[in-house]
């Protein structure tokens, strides 16, 4: 195990993508075993320093962010301990690099659905995080696919949770924790990452999942995998009026919702079942257009899908979405569409380019990233994009919308160019959160609370919820050491 002292040693664990500023630490550890997790938080908790756990550092919420106390960095307990073909299951340590996983599922001929932008983070993180991304449209996120955990509490005791094993928690010294769940209900939205997670008759796993580090800290984790997926169409197709785009997705859901409750598989050749259905106003294609030349001009905004496919029905498949795609007037001439490899990493090179794009724009005029991350649920959610264009086209801002259309839940990314518009996108963000919590949704889908959203948080849960979920902290983490400051304030 290595430890660390000296600022210059620990200065790269003090940040994360979110650029949040004034980060600390005293003291950064390097562990390569459960056992090494133990003894730092052991002696940690007995001097109740605070903890916090670091992956690849590539949140936008500020969650890797220390302020004061140890730093654990999960880099080197970094092996994939087994892949089983038959089984579909893989074992993995927390510092697994996503993009390492998937081409060693991939290479077993198997698949691992969640598929968040960043693959450069770390399997931990994304568990952490409950991570999803644009394939959550028809395989969900994080959660769906999480099997077993091994997680390190603030005492150093350990538990090895197993989805659909005993509900009563106990850990390897056999203690039993008594655990009362918060009482709230979740929103009824398809993406959801703001507080704890919390049903009746829950399975226990499911509360670390989507815990942010504030509970304990995962060093194994258990996988379930599909079958690798034998081929893809793939379309960025372009709308020159909203409406025909809006209605294009409704046409679109309405038949994946319908042919998923009826238990048909993506691959029968009448049915139209994308795992992805991105988003891409008018502005975003502008915006790209300076990398991406070829994108047609006048178009109000595009969609891009993509649906697994086999050698038998490719050709149906191709033939059911151009049917859909002429009904509903899309510049089809203009659009784009891919069923090999070559073409379509191109597409998910456009779709993936926008967010650097605007990470380079804020960069540039040296201002932090100001998007959203909110969801609300399917009735809403014409409504909600309206006030997004509405209050952001009043506002004289620079902004792209762009994301998970497929789950309700959009990206707008406002694009400050100095102090003062900065300060005015920061109203409008807080506004944009108090319209979703009014519409039931949610004000974080897939990027979680961290630190920066804490007080939004406390906006959507309110006090008597909040206390329920400090309760559940305390119970695993009496003396708050463990992601201090995550979900709740810098106290707890």
């Amino acid at each position: 195990m290595l430890t660390k002292t000296q600022s210059a040693e620990i200065q790269n664990y003090l940040t994360d993508a979110s650029n949040m500023r004034g980060g600390f630490a005293e003291k950064l550890f390097i562990p390569e075993t459960t056992e090494e997790v133990k003894a730092i938080v052991q002696e940690a908790n007995e001097s109740a320093i605070p903890v916090t756990v670091s992956g690849a550092r590539t949140g936008t919420v500020g969650g890797a962010v220390p302020f004061g106390g140890w730093v654990i960095s999960m880099e080197r307990m970094n092996k994939i301990k087994r892949i089983d073909r038959e089984a579909r299951r893989a074992v993995v340590e927390p510092g697994v690099i996503l993009r390492d996983f998937q081409n060693a599922v991939d290479a077993e001929a198997l698949f691992y659905p969640p598929d968040p932008t960043e693959w450069s983070c770390q399997i931990g993180g994304t568990v952490a995080t409950n991570a999803s991304g644009s394939r959550s449209f028809k395989y969900g996120a994080t959660r769906k696919y999480v099997e077993r955990l091994k997680v390190v509490l603030a005492d150093g005791d350990v538990l090895n949770v197993v989805r659909g094993g005993e509900k009563d928690l106990k850990t390897e010294t056999g203690r039993v924790i008594d655990l009362k769940l918060p009482s709230y209900s979740r929103p009824d939205v398809r993406k959801n990452v703001s507080g704890y997670y919390a049903v009746p008759e829950m399975d226990p796993i499911d509360l670390f999942i989507g815990s942010e580090g504030t509970l304990g800290v995962i060093t194994e984790i258990e996988l379930s995998l599909l079958p690798k997926v034998k081929g893809y169409f793939s379309g960025i197709v372009f709308f020159k009026k909203e409406s025909e785009l809006l209605a294009f997705v409704d046409e679109v859901k309405g038949i994946s919702f319908a042919a998923r409750k009826s238990g048909l598989a993506a691959g029968d050749a009448t049915v139209i079942d994308p795992s992805l259905l991105e988003y891409f106003d008018d502005r975003s294609l502008r915006f790209i257009s300076e990398k991406f030349p070829d994108v047609p001009v006048g178009m109000a905004g595009a969609i891009f899908f993509e649906q697994e496919t086999t050698a038998d029905d490719e050709d149906a498949v191709f033939e059911a979405w151009n049917e859909l795609l002429e009904k509903l007037n899309a510049a089809v001439d203009e659009s784009w569409f891919a069923t090999n490899d070559q073409d379509r990493e191109k597409m998910r090179e456009f779709r993936h380019a926008l967010p650097v794009a605007v990470n380079e724009f804020i960069a540039r005029h040296q201002q932090r990233k100001i998007g959203t991350d909110m969801a609300v649920p399917d009735e809403k959610f014409p409504g909600f994009l309206k006030f997004y264009k509405d209050i952001l086209n009043g506002s004289g801002l620079d902004y792209v919308i762009f994301g998970h259309i497929g789950d309700c839940h959009l990206h707008a990314n406002l694009l400050p160019k100095n102090d003062e518009e900065a300060e005015a996108a920061r109203h409008i963000y807080g506004r944009c959160i108090a319209q979703a919590v009014t519409l039931g949704g949610v004000v974080s889908a897939e990027h979680g609370i961290g630190k920066l959203k804490a007080k939004y948080l406390n906006v959507m849960m309110g006090e008597r919820y909040i206390n329920e979920m400090v309760e559940v902290k305390c119970t695993f983490d009496p003396k708050g050491i463990l992601g201090r400051g995550n979900m709740f304030s810098m106290g707890v």
